[in-house]
Parts: structure tokens; C-alpha cells; sequence
């Protein structure tokens, strides 16, 4: 059997889902007439305890449309140097919005308020670009998975309201960060103007994510995601997978974080792993004793029991655990490993 580790967007649509998506009643989105993403926007907002959401391709284009309603070509966002919004969207803050990122090195993706207030540009200071944009990402993708303090959030909240920047939440996986206990949907409401939430992750949907925020944020964000080419008509087929997701997937993540936790473990007891970065969720990144074992024997011997994890560069290997990765799959893989000399 195959296993795949490389990420958790590799999982499949469930036969529940499935049914639930050619049961869907549809419409044209474009023309907000699709009631079952109207159903599933009303849900998410309703989650989050803010006004409004609107349904996107994908999380990149809502943390996009998030950063293109925050900002003014020439502003600069602030970001830990790890975020997505920086790493993995291919330049779009710059080609969309014409804006920069002011980078921050903070810890597994996380940055303290300090960092955040020493990244501010000083608003009278015409030299430099203005900030304008504070961006979140809970959990940390390059930061293995790892959860903010809710705590810390606070306090960069109200740095954001005493300089006047937007906060935005990129949430792609705060399902995960929610089931871990770190934090819960309301709290995420409260303290961001703007939240992405992603569907096609630990959740299991084929396609889809969402931007959260005040109602007339939400209506210029129609008008990008137009811009953008993320207009689509009858999605509710796709928008009945999340609803479904979000009906009966989000509990289940416990789960995957159990199984990441055990293979952290694991992988802690080698010596020929250098280095295991702490396990919160289902993301679990480690180093390899290149003395002991190169990463390209490693990856190998794994590839020859038809099990695929990912490269990260900078010798950081990563295996993220999801829906289709079952107990069978689970105890094949902690066998391998275990039989790695």
C-alpha cells in the first residue's frame, strides 16, 4: 500500500462526503445564488462570531484578497519568515498588491510582540514603506505545526490598534490549532479583522477555502476575488464537502496529532535523527545525523517500502499526517522506522 506523508491536502473525499456533494442543491455563486455556499458561508461566520465569509478556489487566494484589502501598492506587511503568505504564494503580495513583506525571525513561525513592534516603520518616515499589515499563521506550517499563545495574539492585537494595521489570520490549519486546545473559533473572531480558513487540509475536501471578516470587507472581497479569476458558478457541490467536513471531520483531527506525536517520539529515540522540532499537531519536521545517514538514502529506504514525506530544504524533513492515514498505515510506518540502522 501506498503511504503518503508529503502533506495533508493529499487525502481523499470520504464516501460520506461524496454523498453529501452529489446530494447538494446548486445554483450560480457568481450571482450569490448557490444556496449551498451560502449555507456554508452563514455557517463559518457564524463560527468565528463574525459578520461574513465568501468562498474561494483556494487559501492562497484568500490570504491574497486578505492582504489586496489591507493594503496600498507601496505598504509593507509584517510576517514571521517562515509564513506561507511569504514562502508559498509565489510572490503574490508583491504581484497582486505591490506590496513587500518585512520579515521577522521568530520561533516555528511565531513572532513576540517586541519583534513585531521593532518591525514597524515609523508612519512619518516617507523613506521607508508604511506598514500596514500584520500577518498570522496559526498553526505554523514551517514551524511544525506549532500553536500561537493565545496570549501573544492579544498583545499583538493591541500593538495592531495603537498603530493602526490591519491583523490578518492566515488559518489554514487552525482546525488544528482549535482541536489542540490553543485557542477556539470566537477568540480568532475577536481579535482579527480578517481570517482564511482552509477546507482541503486535515478537513479531507477536494477544493476550498474561505475568507472570514466585517461584512463590507467581505463585499470588496467579491469584487478581488473577480479580479483574481476565483468567480465560480455552481460550487456548491463543493461547498456541501465542506459543510460536510465541517459537520463531522474537525473532532477526527485528534487523531492524525496522536499519530504525528508517536512518530515524533519515535524519531526522537534514533540516533541517526539529529533533531525532532516539538510535535502540537500533525505536522512533525525533523534532521538527520548526515554522519549516520544521508537524507538521500533515507528518503530511499523509504521510497522502497512505498512511503513518501517531503523535503523542505536546509535538511529539514517533514511528514504531515491526515485523513487517509490509517492505523495499518501507521504501524507500517513506525515499523520501518524502527528497523532504520
Amino acid at each position: 500500500m501506498k503511504i503518503n506523508l508529503i502533506s495533508d491536502t493529499v487525502a481523499h473525499p470520504t464516501p460520506g462526503m461524496l454523498d453529501a456533494m452529489m446530494r447538494a442543491e446548486v445554483g450560480d455563486d457568481v450571482f450569490k445564488e448557490d444556496p449551498t455556499v451560502n449555507a456554508l458561508e452563514e455557517k463559518v461566520a457564524e463560527m468565528f462570531g463574525m459578520e461574513a465569509a465568501l468562498f474561494f478556489p483556494s487559501g492562497t487566494m484568500t490570504n491574497q484578497t486578505a492582504i489586496k484589502l489591507h493594503t496600498q501598492p507601496g505598504d509593507q506587511l509584517i510576517c514571521d519568515k517562515y509564513a506561507h503568505v511569504y514562502n508559498y504564494e509565489g510572490g503574490g503580495a508583491s504581484f497582486n498588491s505591490g506590496v513587500s513583506c518585512k520579515l521577522v525571525d521568530g520561533d516555528r513561525g511565531m513572532m513576540s510582540v517586541s519583534q513585531v513592534e521593532e518591525a514597524i516603520n515609523p508612519p512619518d518616515f516617507y523613506h521607508s514603506p508604511r506598514t500596514a499589515l500584520v500577518c498570522i499563521e496559526n498553526t505554523t506550517n514551517k514551524g511544525g505545526g506549532a500553536c500561537w499563545d493565545v496570549a501573544a495574539l492579544r498583545k499583538i492585537k493591541s500593538l495592531c490598534t495603537t498603530n493602526g494595521l490591519a491583523y490578518h489570520l492566515d488559518g489554514a490549519r487552525i482546525w488544528n490549532a482549535i482541536v489542540a486546545g490553543a485557542i477556539d473559533p470566537k477568540t480568532c473572531g475577536e481579535l482579527f479583522d480578517t481570517i482564511s480558513v482552509c477546507l482541503s487540509k486535515g478537513l479531507g475536501c477536494p477544493v476550498g477555502s474561505l475568507l472570514i471578516g466585517a461584512e463590507p470587507l467581505i463585499e470588496e472581497a467579491i469584487r478581488i476575488r473577480k479580479i483574481l479569476g476565483g468567480g465560480m458558478r455552481q460550487s456548491g457541490y463543493l461547498a456541501a464537502a465542506g459543510i460536510y467536513a465541517l459537520d463531522n471531520h474537525i473532532d477526527r483531527l485528534a487523531e492524525d496529532h496522536t499519530k504525528a506525536k508517536e512518530l515524533g517520539e519515535l524519531l526522537t529515540a534514533q540516533d541517526w535523527v539529529s533533531y525532532v522540532a516539538p510535535v502540537e499537531t500533525n505536522i512533525l519536521i525533523f534532521e538527520l545525523n548526515e554522519k549516520l545517514i544521508s537524507t538521500e538514502v533515507f528518503m530511499d529506504r523509504l521510497k522502497t517500502e512505498d512511503i513518501h514525506i517531503i523535503g523542505m530544504g536546509g535538511g529539514k524533513l517533514r511528514m504531515v499526517t491526515h485523513l487517509d492515514y490509517t492505523n495499518a498505515m501507521h504501524d507500517k510506518v513506525v515499523s520501518v522506522l524502527s528497523k532504520i540502522a
